[in-house]
């Protein structure tokens, strides 16, 4: 068949297997032109497929030679209907694992369960033994509490006073007001539930009381805090609530397990561009001005580049995690900084319609959506016959 993008607001409901296995090897030659990496030798990631997930996957196995396990909640393609851009995303990864002679296995499956739980525990006693690096990078809009059966869904809004700021429909570069009503309390709740740490917190526990984890073993999960102009939505919303409630679990783990040698951390990484910031007001437009300005200083990084440098200088060789008290690292330092912000915010208040092709960089952030999903890269024939079922090898 031939695979076009089809959008709905900020989905994308198909995905290209090639153009997503061409992404995937692009990371792989970025990971292996780099320095060897040097540390963690078993590492489980839990929301593997995506995002800062599967680059974190991508750098410790093709950068440091690490066994990987993968966890994943993904679709296989049925009918006309394509898989997910996360299953493509996997299937190439395993293929380029096995073609490097790197042992990994992946599970499909909801994380926020104890089957998908107990189900990756069997796999680490049959297989791997222990895990000495847990990398968290779960995006849901909705959990079912493994306990109590409770359904929770997550919203992005803000608490307390509806706010009110610019917006940019990115597929047309229209830019517009929008003003969020504020969250209810039980909102806020259910938020937390499905974006905090409670699950994190779950996966240590369980993984601690199988004896699958190292004594001195690393977790990291990520977060973002963004500049003032994000606050309303983000960082003082329902999401940073969440985030808030994750950053406290790490200074739980960390304590819990420090006693053995072990550590937590929360990574707060720079804006990109996922199917999640894309759904959220306000964003699509500072991160359209923020490439912008990153790219003119050569400081932009993408996401493996993100990744290869926070495994590089905190989680591998050696490498001390710059961590506050609060136990985050602050790879996001090259987008906060005052003189990034600075410009970014000087053409946020310039920023219209008619003058956002001149102070932003939307075409590098249609290029990026699209490339979520396998579309728009570079050496892919999107009108030739595309088999949409793809398996993925060592799959559990």
């Amino acid at each position: 068949m031939i695979i076009q993008p089809k959008t709905r607001g900020f989905i994308c409901t198909t995905a290209h297997p090639e153009g997503c296995a061409k992404q995937i090897q692009e990371q792989i030659d970025y990971v292996k032109a780099q320095k060897k990496l040097t540390g963690p030798v078993n590492v489980l990631v839990i929301g593997a497929s995506t995002g800062y997930g599967l680059a974190s996957r991508i750098a410790a196995a093709f950068g440091a030679g690490a066994s990987t396990i993968g966890v994943f909640f993904d679709k296989a393609a049925e009918g006309v209907r394509t898989a997910s851009a996360g299953w493509y995303n996997s299937a190439a990864f395993e293929q380029a694992a096995v073609q490097q002679g790197l042992k990994s296995h992946s599970i499909v499956g909801d994380a926020f369960s104890d089957a998908i739980k107990t189900k990756t525990i069997e796999l680490i006693q049959a297989e791997y033994g222990t895990v000495d690096l847990v990398v968290y990078s779960v995006a849901s809009p909705r959990r079912t509490h493994p306990v109590t059966g409770e359904t929770f869904s997550s919203v992005i809004k803000p608490v307390g006073t509806a706010y009110t700021n610019k917006t940019m429909n990115f597929h047309t570069g229209e830019v517009s007001t929008v003003t969020i009503e504020p969250a209810t309390d039980d909102e806020v709740r259910q938020t937390i539930a499905v974006m905090g740490g409670e699950d994190w917190g779950m996966w240590i526990d369980q993984l601690q009381e199988a004896g699958v984890l190292a004594d001195s073993a690393t977790t990291v999960a990520y977060s973002y805090i963004g500049p003032a102009v994000t606050h309303p939505i983000y960082r003082d919303g329902t999401i940073g609530q969440a985030k808030n409630d994750l950053e406290q679990t790490a200074i739980a783990l960390n304590e819990k397990l420090s006693a053995k040698g072990g550590r937590a951390f929360v990574s707060v990484n720079k804006a990109l561009v996922t199917q999640s910031s894309s759904a959220i007001p306000v964003v699509p437009l500072y991160i359209s001005a923020l490439y912008k300005v990153m790219k003119e200083k050569d400081l932009h990084e993408n996401c493996i580049q993100q990744m290869y440098r926070l495994f590089a200088e905190h989680l591998y060789n050696g490498g001390e995690a710059a961590a506050d008290g609060s136990h985050l690292i602050r790879i996001d330092d090259w987008e906060m900084r005052e003189d990034v912000q600075n410009e970014v915010m000087r053409r946020w208040n310039e920023l219209e319609t008619g003058n956002v092709p001149e102070l932003s960089d939307l075409e590098g952030y249609r290029e990026d959506f699209f490339h979520l999903f396998g579309f728009q890269t570079e050496g892919v024939d999107y009108g030739a016959d595309t088999d949409p079922a793809v398996e993925i090898p060592n799959q559990v």
